[in-house]
């Protein structure tokens, strides 16, 4: 039986799993298989490069509307599930929107914070 599966650590899971996607942006990036910032974001979008897009909780309503537009337009995935200082923390830059290139990378992503 899976632990996060009992009541008492749902919430422990959740934060694990949020670490661990987090683990996973930092090894991306390290791999070259990030592409950061939005207008770079945006034209790997149209360039169907991006996987998976990410932008933070906190970024401008402008900034999230841009990238969740283009994302459905399209069809890339798209989540605002991290606040920006945790994704610029993961990467080692100070970035609201993250692109994942790789398919990998971003299915293990989608994984865990859906989870």
């Amino acid at each position: 039986m899976n632990m996060c599966h009992t009541k008492k650590l749902v919430g422990n899971c959740l934060a694990m799993n949020k670490q661990k996607a987090l683990n996973m942006l930092g090894l991306a990036m390290r791999a070259g298989k990030l592409v950061t910032g939005e207008e770079m974001t945006v034209n790997k979008i149209r360039a169907q490069k991006v996987k998976l897009a990410l932008v933070a909780e906190d970024a401008g309503k402008n900034t999230q509307k841009t990238v969740k537009d283009k994302s459905a337009f399209y069809q890339v995935p798209f989540a605002n599930y991290f606040h920006s200082s945790e994704m610029s923390q993961a990467i080692g830059k100070e970035r609201m929107v993250i692109g994942v290139l790789d398919s990998g990378f971003a299915k293990k992503i989608k994984e865990l914070i859906s989870s």
